[in-house]
């Protein structure tokens, strides 16, 4: 079963982030800049948020909220939902559906390390259904 490292092993572990005491403006743009959804907040090293367009439409535009003006740890989510590279990928699908996420900070001994996204679920899930599927016809076929 594919664990949450075999996939930041193919995209990396590269993660954007911002501070707490951004304005919602510069973290927005730092997003734009990324073509991402979310950056993580952290405060020195520590993971203490994470900061998303789901924020910025319902925290920020829809409560009338002035971007630039507008501090990220004010509107962050917080306390964040985590797994560890050891986390099963199967198990990081539950999660995300569960809590209604769609970015997932991954945490080794207290110290960020990667960031997994629904996206890379679904793309790692299907290509385990894919080499299932390819395997089976291989077997089915040869066996003839």
């Amino acid at each position: 079963m594919a664990r949450v490292r075999d996939i930041l092993e193919h995209k990396g572990a590269d993660v954007v982030t911002c501070g707490p005491q951004d304005s919602v403006l510069q973290a927005a743009h730092v997003m734009n800049q990324h073509g991402i959804g979310a950056v993580v907040v952290v405060e020195g090293t520590q993971l203490i948020g994470i900061f998303t367009e789901r924020d910025v439409l319902r925290r920020v535009v829809a409560a009338g909220r002035d971007p630039a003006a507008t501090l990220v740890r004010d509107v962050m989510t917080q306390p964040v939902i985590s797994c560890t590279p050891d986390t099963r990928v199967d198990e990081c699908r539950v999660i995300i559906t569960a809590r209604r996420v769609r970015h997932l900070p991954i945490v080794q001994e207290g110290a960020l390390c990667g960031i997994v996204t629904s996206g890379d679920v679904l793309a790692r899930q299907l290509k385990e259904q894919q080499e299932a599927l390819e395997y089976l016809n291989s077997w089915t076929h040869d066996g003839r």
